[in-house]
């Protein structure tokens, strides 16, 4: 992969279709890669597990990270992300349903760069994505990646 691309980390498989169907629609073309745990992302970006061998130096340009999830929930992806030298400066947008407090201090304590909720109606959840694909593939400046 030589260019920017998008890790969802997702299990919900309708959450996945509304996700990519939203970027599509809002005309960004950017790779999706999508993870369906905590441990499969993880593996993705650390070349371990299933990926084993795969070439870590080309990371996403930003991690759309739900919480709940099986096997190894979101904040734990999000707390070994940040424990990595080559992974600590990637931005991570958390997208979640949940709307709990201790979820949204727990993010930005273990260093999410936004936290986002879903959406329950679809025009609205487009929107969303349109704009966290537009601030975070276009307008932001993303620290170089080594």
């Amino acid at each position: 992969m030589n260019k920017k691309y998008i890790l969802l980390v997702e299990d919900n498989p309708d959450d996945e279709e509304l996700t990519i169907m939203a970027l599509q629609h809002s005309k960004i073309v950017n790779e999706v890669v999508v993870a369906h745990d905590g441990v499969e992302a993880l593996d993705f970006l650390f070349g371990s597990g299933s990926s084993a061998g795969l070439a870590v130096n080309e990371l996403p340009q930003v991690i759309l990270l739900d919480l709940k999830m099986p096997r190894l929930g979101g904040l734990d992806v999000l707390k070994r992300i940040r424990s990595e030298l080559h992974t600590q400066l990637l931005p991570v947008v958390i997208l979640t349903s949940s709307s709990e407090e201790e979820d949204i201090l727990s993010s930005y304590r273990l260093g999410a760069n936004s936290y986002v909720r879903k959406p329950i109606e679809f025009r609205r959840f487009a929107e969303a994505i349109q704009q966290l694909g537009l601030y975070w593939l276009i307008v932001n400046q993303a620290p170089p990646l080594r």
